[in-house]
């Protein structure tokens, strides 16, 4: 089960990030706008449809993922994301990766494999009572909401990127667990009560609350600022939620070393992906 889930978060990841890669191809093809005409100019080219069908996938995996494994381990497994998304997207966009965007993806790698090799999570549970919920949906949704106060207060663009990439990593997290819940509700009970569950209507409306966040985070302030609060933000709650919600294990003790030495490899690897975006060299060139 635990392999099951594993390779499902790592074919969402690629999925969501082959699906962001070809929608940027197609916008690049388009003349600039907004709207319902860039929507119906896109809708005509065949690579941003492929861009559409692998966001479909990549929920499809995600929700694959999450039953037939922990939170705590499907969730940071999408951190290998942004890596799928530049291996992936500078072919496509005719761009070369220089090389210390690949060590960079490297360290992303290695970190992953070292926390989730030494925390090892552990779990079964898809349902969690609501005195377990409601502090939860209470502390992520403020949080969420004292993150865009915080951006509005702020001008500087660096904060609001971090404060709103912050929001969108608490928002995927939330919406993780929620999915996580109602597809355990479907594979259980069926149909008709995944639809009677709340959690179905909640992971729908925190999911385009993180969607929208995203999209004001990317907009607020460079990417090196909003890329790493996200993916770094994403997995930590998630696997935070996962203890707290559905009663997952991690091991502490001196496994917590590794877990850290990891983390930081993961951090600098992202950070300097999000660096590497603006030198991209053409291949011509």
């Amino acid at each position: 089960m635990l392999v099951l889930a594993v390779l499902f978060a790592v074919l969402g990841a690629a999925s969501n990030a082959a699906g962001t890669a070809f929608q940027r191809k197609a916008a690049s093809e388009v003349a600039s706008g907004g709207g319902w005409r860039l929507l119906r100019q896109l809708a005509r080219k065949p690579v941003w449809l492929l861009g559409i069908a692998g966001v479909v996938g990549a929920a499809l995996f995600q929700a694959l993922a999450l039953v037939n494994g922990p939170l705590a381990l499907v969730q940071p497994v999408f951190v290998l994301e942004l890596p799928f998304a530049l291996l992936i997207g500078v072919p496509l966009l005719h761009r070369r990766l220089p090389r210390e965007g690949w060590w960079a993806v490297a360290a992303v790698v290695v970190g992953l494999v070292a926390v989730l090799g030494a925390a090892a999570p552990a779990g079964a549970r898809t349902d969690a009572p609501m005195t377990r919920w409601i502090p939860v949906l209470v502390g992520c949704l403020g949080a969420m909401a004292l993150a865009v106060v915080a951006s509005r207060v702020n001008r500087s663009p660096l904060f609001r990127a971090a404060a709103l990439g912050s929001a969108a990593a608490v928002g995927n997290a939330l919406t993780a667990a929620l999915l996580k819940s109602a597809t355990g509700t479907l594979a259980d009970d069926g149909f008709t009560a995944f639809l009677a569950s709340w959690q179905t209507y909640g992971f729908a409306v925190t999911g385009v609350a993180a969607v929208l966040l995203l999209e004001n985070a990317l907009q607020a302030g460079p990417l090196a600022a909003s890329q790493p609060a996200l993916t770094i933000g994403d997995a930590a709650v998630s696997l935070l939620l996962g203890v707290v919600v559905f009663e997952e294990s991690v091991r502490g003790g001196w496994w917590v070393v590794p877990e850290l030495a990891g983390a930081a490899l993961i951090a600098w690897g992202v950070r300097e992906l999000t660096r590497a975006v603006p030198h991209l060299r053409d291949l011509t060139g």
